[in-house]
């Protein structure tokens, strides 16, 4: 069974029903179920086969979904990029997935130039340029036009389905490459633990080339048979609006994003939302006035591409503030010192992961042995996160341990910081990070933006620090910047602020006049 085969299924029982709405664009289970076929049929046409990779570069469509779902039915990988990739470091993408052919959206047709070399075939969802002479570009049209029958590949669980890539704000990019089951297990886990029924309409505003848009919208809406809604991008501005006109049930949220909506100013409707349920990570400390003023409940839970999620908290349940929630079957999860051995209930240490059933996380990083293995040692899947856990097994998210800050000997959690930071009024968002100190290892840097109309000095900043932070942990350098660099999935790029460092405008602590 693969996704491909429920769009079927449900096709027949229940064809008229909305499955998949992007933007003004709406496919019922019918409507998806034929354009399907009819892109399998295509691509098989085009010479595509069982284990080939064909790359996309596509912004939030159905022409996505679309192809995904073909490539599934014929064996062959989708490979999903960053859009926000230019040049080199684009074709470097297309080059690890180890792709001939493309499908990409007219607006990135120029950034794909770098990868002409890699490419034998492109085809274009809009008007169709020439991208180079040495590489056929083609139209999505020529895939769609096929009437003979659609191939139907004999699948295994193992077999790879989709290249879901790292994002990178941390370190090198990574393929991780996840297998059908594991599309269909975590759709699985995902609709029992968070009590989802075909009536709901799960809404998304991050890319398809992320877990939380393909593994946990759109798999999850299709293994139900109920309907995935996704936008071009997140707004803080057009997000209820856009809740309200999908009738959106539940919806996803992620680094800054819930930050931001709570920030707006109240309004009298503000809770007139079709939402009940509202899931992902963080989940900050005034999560209750958020549930009460929007009318939907939160729960937070953790995980990542590589594994999909692990730990829950369930909709309905008493909430340990702080707590990312309880392993669910089927992993095993445990909080591992540097050692290897389990740390006691309230000691941080690095969160592992061991799958108690076959193909429900990565089968591997494509083309990285020794990166995979080194991931895998000691027969536990080391997330490079930092958590501890209560006697209860709730486990306490403490950041990711490529984030920790090296200071005078201790390690700092830039988390924790960020959290304090964010409590001050006129804060709208901040980052925290080590820079080099000259007394070796690091100093703490924040960078904040505050919110619209609002004041703030850096001297006053850090007497809030000091007053509510432990010494080592108040920043020597602060610096106020407008809209942070982001992820495309609202995350803050904390590599592009290590990038630039401490510079003219910001302010030292150790050096300011009294």
């Amino acid at each position: 069974m693969i996704l491909s085969d429920l769009i079927e299924a449900h096709a027949r029982q229940r064809a008229d029903h909305p499955a998949l709405r992007i933007e003004d664009e709406t496919l019922t289970y019918g409507e998806l179920a034929e354009q399907v076929r009819a892109v399998a049929a295509g691509l098989a046409a085009s010479g595509v086969r069982a284990g080939q990779t064909v790359a996309f570069v596509l912004p939030n469509c159905v022409e996505f979904v679309v192809a995904w779902l073909a490539l599934s039915r014929i064996g062959a990988v989708a490979a999903p990029v960053n859009t926000a990739l230019l040049g080199d470091g684009l074709a470097a993408v297309v080059r690890m997935s180890g792709a001939e052919i493309a499908i990409v959206d007219e607006q990135f047709l120029p950034a794909i130039e770098e990868a002409r070399g890699i490419l034998r075939t492109v085809f274009v969802r809009g008007r169709v340029g020439a991208m180079n002479e040495a590489v056929p570009v083609r139209a999505w049209a020529d895939l769609t036009a096929h009437s003979g029958p659609a191939p139907r590949h004999e699948t295994r669980p193992g077999d790879p389905s989709i290249l879901l890539f790292t994002s990178g704000s941390t370190g090198r990019s990574k393929a991780c490459v996840l297998p059908h089951r594991y599309v269909l297990r975590q759709a699985e886990i995902f609709t029992e633990q968070l009590g989802l029924t075909a009536s709901d309409v799960l809404f998304c505003p991050f890319p398809l080339f992320h877990a939380d848009a393909a593994i946990f919208t759109v798999a999850p809406a299709f293994l139900l048979g109920a309907t995935a809604a996704l936008v071009a991008r997140f707004s803080v501005r057009s997000f209820w609006q856009q809740v309200r006109r999908y009738h959106a049930t539940v919806f996803d949220f992620m680094g800054a994003t819930l930050t931001m909506l709570y920030k707006q100013e109240p309004a009298p409707g503000d809770a007139d939302n079709p939402a009940r349920l509202g899931w992902g990570v963080p989940l900050p400390e005034w999560a209750e006035d958020f549930e009460r003023r929007f009318g939907v409940e939160l729960v937070e839970v953790y995980g990542l591409s590589d594994t999909g999620i692990v730990l829950y908290n369930r909709p309905g349940e008493p909430r340990r503030p702080g707590s990312c929630g309880r392993p669910v079957h089927p992993f095993e999860v445990k909080v591992l010192g540097p050692d290897g051995f389990e740390l006691p209930s309230g000691e941080v240490g690095e969160i592992c992961i061991r799958p108690l059933e076959p193909h429900v996380i990565l089968n591997e990083y494509l083309g990285m042995p020794e990166t995979t293995a080194q991931a895998w040692r000691d027969l536990w899947f080391h997330t490079g996160d930092l958590a501890h856990r209560d006697e209860d097994g709730y486990f306490y998210f403490a950041g990711r341990g490529a984030e920790v800050i090296r200071r005078r000997g201790e390690n700092i959690s830039a988390l924790e910081i960020e959290t304090v930071v964010g409590r001050h009024p006129a804060v709208l968002e901040v980052a925290a990070f080590g820079v080099p100190s000259e007394l070796t290892e690091e100093d703490v840097m924040v960078v904040v933006t505050l919110r619209p109309g609002q004041e703030l000095e850096a001297r006053d900043l850090l007497t809030y620090c000091q007053e509510h932070l432990p010494r080592p942990m108040v920043p020597r350098y602060v610096e106020f910047a407008g809209p942070l660099p982001k992820t495309p999935t609202e995350k803050i790029d904390k590599r592009v602020l290590k990038e630039r460092g401490v510079g003219h405008s910001t302010f030292d602590e150790e050096r300011a006049s009294p």
